[in-house]
């Protein structure tokens, strides 16, 4: 499977877990005072590590 396709399911599984299936916050409950900015902010800082990574670890195997 495409790595990019991976890295999409994983941040998406993420996000519909913390905004749509935890509705009663045990899983995502340290977040509870935080703004839905902060929020916002914090998984596209999630996203971004993501890809980063990614990058980081197939630039290995895309070079050669």
């Amino acid at each position: 499977m495409n790595p990019i396709i991976v890295i999409i399911i994983i941040d998406l599984t993420v996000l519909i877990d913390c905004f749509w299936f935890d509705v009663n916050k045990k899983r995502w409950g340290w977040m509870n005072n935080w703004t839905s900015l902060s929020k916002w902010i914090f998984f596209s800082a999630f996203i971004i590590v993501s890809v980063l990574i990614y990058v980081g670890i197939s630039a290995v195997y895309f070079s050669a």
